[in-house]
């Protein structure tokens, strides 16, 4: 019984692959286009986009042009070939103002892009790109059904944003660059203000002013130790409960006792 629905299931596929191959082949758009929509319903990106591909230009300013262009662009974004995807939505927004479609592409176009962003120890050019496109869709269609999740895929792009900026001001805090570390850790707290990551960008940049004084040949010193008690002050009062506490305060102890021996007022 079994090898007898296993015999079946295999000629049924081939049979469907030999009319695929044939139709591939013919040259009837009517009939490319139809076989077209049954693998895309039934979920065949690759042979649905080749299909597609053959007739895309047949169907330019007919009726059945605005479904297929829509179809086409679906199934370079379910096939993962989100830059062509983003593309082909792209001319779709662009050619069909009217579509109920048109929301649905905007965001899709937009979304092609997310996935472009690479990991946040990479460059960051795509991820920047991505979310200046997804923007643009908020921007444009403020009361859509999809403006949740482009919110939300804004949100995660834009942290990977900010790890790539907190981890290089971190390393060079690592390779004892204290002085770049300290500024890049002003320029990201400039630049994420509402950051996640801003207990521990005020942490490591005291840390790193504190290594600056500490190794500081005299005539910055006094700056230094200065600089260092009042991130400490703006370390605390932001984050009095934080795990960093006590090291921080290890650290401003050894600062003052520093001032002291300088004979700088407290």
């Amino acid at each position: 019984m079994k090898k007898g629905l296993y015999i079946l299931l295999i000629s049924i596929i081939m049979i469907s692959c030999s009319d695929f191959q044939k139709t591939l082949k013919a040259e009837d758009t009517a009939e490319k286009f139809k076989l077209g929509l049954e693998l895309f319903e039934a979920g065949k990106w690759n042979k649905a986009h080749r299909l597609f591909t053959q007739i895309l230009s047949n169907y330019r300013g007919k009726p059945q042009a605005e479904k297929l262009t829509f179809m086409h662009a679906m199934c370079s974004y379910k096939m993962e070939d989100y830059y062509i995807a983003s593309y082909h939505f792209n001319r779709f927004v662009g050619s069909y103002q009217n579509s109920e479609k048109l929301q649905e592409a905007a965001f899709l176009e937009a979304k092609g892009y997310y996935f472009l962003s690479p990991i946040y120890s990479k460059e960051q050019k795509e991820t920047i790109e991505a979310i200046e496109k997804l923007q643009l869709f908020v921007n444009a269609y403020p009361n859509s059904e999809f403006l949740s999740e482009a919110n939300t895929l804004v949100k995660e792009l834009d942290y990977k944003l900010e790890k790539k900026a907190f981890e290089i001001a971190k390393q060079y805090d690592i390779i004892k660059d204290y002085k770049a570390s300290v500024n890049s850790f002003n320029n990201f707290l400039f630049n994420f203000p509402g950051t996640v990551l801003r207990e521990d960008a005020l942490y490591y940049r005291l840390d790193a002013e504190y290594n600056l004084a500490m190794k500081s040949i005299i005539e910055l010193q006094q700056e230094r130790i200065n600089t260092s008690i009042n991130y400490y002050n703006t370390f605390k009062k932001s984050f009095p409960d934080s795990e960093y506490m006590e090291e921080a305060t290890r650290k401003i102890e050894e600062i003052k006792e520093l001032k002291n021996t300088f004979n700088i007022k407290s």
